[in-house]
């Protein structure tokens, strides 16, 4: 492995299990998650977010690592800057623009790189694992000789996400399940095409099949990529979480200790028939692309139509 810093991006739709996938790769050796990194600025700087605990328990602002990661990018000095050019370039609608080469591009990847090199210096990390979700940010990221980037695209079954947006988090309000279901949609097909771009760089990998067997299908990706030889989890599906420096994320980031994963099908019953139809509706389309039945019973077996299975 080169000197430089390896970055593991997780893109795909929110509520999809990227923040404990996340976590999971960030207790590897050397390893440091960072969750979602693209709020730092708003929740380390300007301090406007309304969920700017670090996974370490304090602000992130107060935080060891963060406090020095800010200094030695000069914040908040370009803060509005850097804020200005993630809203004009780093939407997925963007993921296109950020596959092709041009000044916004490098803009944009230049900022990330930056960023990720001051976590690498004041961590002491080799790999620093971003569960930002945005497509376009890994669109940017693939193209850098600074960083060794790698993208897990990671998905949900679009009927368990509506269910769980349809209660709200204590930092964020609910979700219809027409728009997360095409935010859903919209996340997927934005991924896939990163996917399609740099393909050696790009292994998707459902929830459930995580979930099922947590060691075997994340080990089969942290191995692929030549990152660990195995998962930090146990053939049972437990796993000892260590306190992270994730920046924001789902408020599960600030478990600690064991962990034991297994499948959530709650949704099946607790869902309402209203809800799981929008979702399946708007998301037919894409069900059985990624393999998962339109009605009854859970996913079919493994399927990726985008990108190598991960071996």
């Amino acid at each position: 492995m080169s000197d430089r810093p390896v970055v593991v991006y997780l893109t795909g739709w929110c509520r999809s299990g990227t923040t404990l996938i996340g976590n999971l790769i960030g207790e590897l050796p050397g390893a440091v998650h960072v969750g979602e990194l693209r709020y730092l600025w708003r929740h380390g700087v300007l301090g406007d977010g309304t969920n700017d605990t670090c996974g370490c328990g304090t602000r992130v602002a107060d935080c060891p690592l963060w406090s020095a990661v800010l200094r030695r990018l000069g914040a908040p000095d370009g803060v509005p800057d850097l804020l200005a050019r993630q809203e004009r370039l780093l939407r997925t609608r963007h993921v296109g623009a950020r596959l092709a080469a041009g000044p916004d591009t490098t803009a944009a990847r230049a900022d990330l790189e930056r960023l990720y090199d001051a976590i690498a210096a004041e961590s002491g990390a080799r790999i620093i694992v971003d569960s930002g979700k945005y497509p376009a940010e890994a669109a940017a990221l693939c193209g850098s000789d600074r960083v060794t980037p790698y993208v897990l695209h990671v998905l949900r079954d679009p009927r368990a996400i509506a269910e769980s947006w349809r209660r709200p988090k204590s930092y964020i309000p609910a979700m219809p399940a027409w728009r997360s279901t095409a935010y859903w949609v919209a996340f997927q097909q934005a991924s896939a095409r990163v996917g399609r771009a740099y393909p050696d760089r790009y292994r998707r990998l459902r929830y459930e099949d995580f979930a099922a067997a947590p060691a075997d299908t994340l080990g089969a990706v942290l191995a692929d990529w030549g990152l660990a030889a195995a998962a930090p989890v146990t053939a049972d599906g437990t796993a000892v979480l260590s306190p992270n420096h994730t920046v924001t994320g789902n408020p599960d980031r600030l478990r600690t200790g064991p962990v034991v994963i297994r499948p959530d099908e709650r949704w099946r019953t607790t869902a309402p028939r209203a809800t799981r139809y929008v979702a399946g509706l708007i998301a037919a389309p894409w069900l059985h692309r990624y393999g998962y039945r339109l009605t009854g019973g859970g996913p079919t077996a493994r399927r990726d139509t985008d990108a190598p299975v991960p071996r």
